[in-house]
Protein backbone atom coordinates (compact mmCIF):
# COMPACT_ATOMS: atom_id res chain seq x y z
CA UNK A 1 0.00 0.00 0.00
CA UNK A 2 1.43 3.66 -0.72
CA UNK A 3 1.40 6.65 0.97
CA UNK A 4 -1.51 8.50 -0.24
CA UNK A 5 -3.29 5.32 0.11
CA UNK A 6 -2.82 4.91 3.44
CA UNK A 7 -4.05 7.94 4.10
CA UNK A 8 -7.16 7.21 2.18
CA UNK A 9 -7.98 4.45 3.68
CA UNK A 10 -7.11 4.86 7.33
CA UNK A 11 -10.28 5.15 9.78
CA UNK A 12 -10.99 5.69 13.25
CA UNK A 13 -11.88 1.86 14.38
CA UNK A 14 -13.89 1.72 17.17
CA UNK A 15 -14.38 -2.09 17.45
CA UNK A 16 -11.22 -4.45 17.26
CA UNK A 17 -10.86 -8.38 16.88
CA UNK A 18 -9.47 -10.13 19.99
CA UNK A 19 -6.78 -11.62 18.01
CA UNK A 20 -3.26 -10.42 18.87
CA UNK A 21 -0.68 -7.89 16.98
CA UNK A 22 2.26 -9.63 16.03
CA UNK A 23 5.41 -8.22 17.59
CA UNK A 24 6.67 -7.24 14.10
CA UNK A 25 3.67 -5.49 12.82
CA UNK A 26 3.74 -3.58 16.41
CA UNK A 27 7.34 -2.91 16.06
CA UNK A 28 7.15 -1.46 12.54
CA UNK A 29 4.42 0.94 14.14
CA UNK A 30 6.35 1.77 17.09
CA UNK A 31 9.45 2.45 14.53
CA UNK A 32 7.12 4.54 12.11
CA UNK A 33 6.75 7.02 15.31
CA UNK A 34 10.31 6.70 16.35
CA UNK A 35 11.39 8.32 13.64
CA UNK A 36 9.23 10.74 13.24
CA UNK A 37 10.61 13.97 12.40
CA UNK A 38 11.06 16.35 15.77
CA UNK A 39 11.61 20.18 16.66
CA UNK A 40 15.23 20.15 16.52
CA UNK A 41 15.33 16.37 16.17
CA UNK A 42 15.34 16.29 19.87
CA UNK A 43 12.77 13.24 19.91
CA UNK A 44 11.44 14.61 23.49
CA UNK A 45 8.38 11.66 23.56
CA UNK A 46 8.19 8.27 25.37
CA UNK A 47 6.00 5.44 23.83
CA UNK A 48 4.33 3.28 26.62
CA UNK A 49 3.17 -0.21 25.06
CA UNK A 50 -0.04 -1.53 27.10
CA UNK A 51 -0.82 -5.26 26.23
CA UNK A 52 -1.87 -6.51 29.80
CA UNK A 53 -5.43 -6.67 29.51
CA UNK A 54 -6.10 -4.98 33.43
CA UNK A 55 -4.18 -2.18 32.41
CA UNK A 56 -6.16 -1.57 28.85
CA UNK A 57 -9.11 -1.98 30.84
CA UNK A 58 -7.84 0.37 33.49
CA UNK A 59 -7.02 2.71 30.14
CA UNK A 60 -11.00 2.73 29.84
CA UNK A 61 -11.79 4.33 32.80
CA UNK A 62 -8.97 6.93 31.87
CA UNK A 63 -10.38 7.59 28.82
CA UNK A 64 -13.63 8.60 30.50
CA UNK A 65 -15.72 4.91 29.94
CA UNK A 66 -14.71 4.56 26.23
CA UNK A 67 -15.32 0.69 26.12
CA UNK A 68 -13.26 0.14 22.61
CA UNK A 69 -9.92 1.46 24.11
CA UNK A 70 -9.69 -1.50 26.52
CA UNK A 71 -11.38 -3.64 23.63
CA UNK A 72 -7.98 -3.37 21.33
CA UNK A 73 -5.08 -5.69 21.97
CA UNK A 74 -2.79 -2.79 22.38
CA UNK A 75 -3.26 0.53 23.44
CA UNK A 76 -0.08 2.99 22.97
CA UNK A 77 0.37 5.89 24.60
CA UNK A 78 2.35 8.84 23.05
CA UNK A 79 3.75 11.10 25.96
CA UNK A 80 5.74 14.36 25.73
CA UNK A 81 9.29 14.18 27.74
CA UNK A 82 8.82 18.27 27.90
CA UNK A 83 5.81 19.85 28.74
CA UNK A 84 7.59 23.10 28.43
CA UNK A 85 9.54 23.37 25.74
CA UNK A 86 8.57 25.66 22.64
CA UNK A 87 9.39 26.31 19.03
CA UNK A 88 10.43 29.67 17.96
CA UNK A 89 7.00 30.11 16.88
CA UNK A 90 5.92 29.46 19.91
CA UNK A 91 3.80 26.40 19.23
CA UNK A 92 4.49 23.97 22.44
CA UNK A 93 7.04 20.87 21.14
CA UNK A 94 5.03 18.76 23.46
CA UNK A 95 1.88 18.93 21.31
CA UNK A 96 3.13 19.12 17.78
CA UNK A 97 5.95 16.54 17.98
CA UNK A 98 4.13 13.50 19.51
CA UNK A 99 0.86 14.36 16.96
CA UNK A 100 3.79 13.67 14.39
CA UNK A 101 4.78 10.39 15.52
CA UNK A 102 0.95 9.18 16.28
CA UNK A 103 0.13 10.35 12.83
CA UNK A 104 3.20 8.32 11.09
CA UNK A 105 1.68 5.66 13.35
CA UNK A 106 -1.77 5.62 12.20
CA UNK A 107 -0.44 5.51 8.87
CA UNK A 108 2.09 2.96 9.44
CA UNK A 109 -0.43 0.29 10.99
CA UNK A 110 -2.94 1.46 8.32
CA UNK A 111 -0.50 0.28 5.44
CA UNK A 112 -0.20 -3.30 7.50
CA UNK A 113 -3.53 -3.93 7.65
CA UNK A 114 -4.26 -2.91 11.14
CA UNK A 115 -6.46 -0.52 12.66
CA UNK A 116 -5.99 2.34 14.87
CA UNK A 117 -8.45 5.34 16.79
CA UNK A 118 -6.61 8.47 17.79
CA UNK A 119 -7.84 9.08 21.20
CA UNK A 120 -7.50 12.59 22.52
CA UNK A 121 -10.48 12.76 25.38
CA UNK A 122 -8.90 11.36 28.24
CA UNK A 123 -7.47 12.05 32.05
CA UNK A 124 -4.20 12.77 31.69
CA UNK A 125 -3.47 12.06 35.43
CA UNK A 126 -5.53 8.77 35.34
CA UNK A 127 -3.35 7.95 32.49
CA UNK A 128 -0.18 8.98 33.80
CA UNK A 129 -1.11 6.64 36.64
CA UNK A 130 -1.52 3.55 34.82
CA UNK A 131 1.20 4.12 32.85
CA UNK A 132 3.24 5.02 36.21
CA UNK A 133 4.91 8.12 34.14
CA UNK A 134 7.03 10.07 35.97
CA UNK A 135 5.93 13.66 37.01
CA UNK A 136 7.71 15.49 34.21
CA UNK A 137 6.30 13.22 31.13
CA UNK A 138 2.51 13.91 30.09
CA UNK A 139 0.66 11.30 28.06
CA UNK A 140 -0.05 13.51 24.95
CA UNK A 141 -2.48 10.47 22.84
CA UNK A 142 -4.02 7.32 23.31
CA UNK A 143 -3.69 4.71 20.59
CA UNK A 144 -5.60 1.94 20.41
CA UNK A 145 -4.23 -0.87 17.89
CA UNK A 146 -5.66 -3.69 16.56
CA UNK A 147 -7.44 -5.92 13.69
CA UNK A 148 -10.70 -4.02 13.15
CA UNK A 149 -13.51 -5.75 13.61
CA UNK A 150 -15.60 -2.96 11.67
CA UNK A 151 -15.07 -0.81 8.42
CA UNK A 152 -16.49 2.27 9.27
CA UNK A 153 -17.73 4.29 6.38
CA UNK A 154 -15.23 7.30 5.06
CA UNK A 155 -16.51 10.49 7.06
CA UNK A 156 -17.25 13.64 4.71
CA UNK A 157 -14.33 16.43 4.00
CA UNK A 158 -14.70 19.64 3.02
CA UNK A 159 -13.99 20.30 -0.64
CA UNK A 160 -10.45 21.82 -1.30
CA UNK A 161 -11.27 25.09 -2.04
CA UNK A 162 -12.37 25.88 1.06
CA UNK A 163 -9.58 24.67 2.77
CA UNK A 164 -6.64 25.43 0.02
CA UNK A 165 -5.61 29.43 -0.07
CA UNK A 166 -2.90 29.95 -2.90
CA UNK A 167 -0.68 32.76 -1.81
CA UNK A 168 -2.61 34.45 0.46
CA UNK A 169 -5.57 33.51 3.11
CA UNK A 170 -8.92 34.73 1.11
Amino acid sequence: MDVMQAIRSRRSVRKYEPREVEQEKLELVLEAGRIAPSANNRQLWKFVVIRQADRRQQMIKACYDQAFVGQAPVVIVICATDAERRMRSGMPVAAVDPTIAVDHMTLAATGLGLATCWIGAFTPAEVAKVCQLPDDVVPVHVLPLGYAAETPDQRPRKPADEVICWETYS
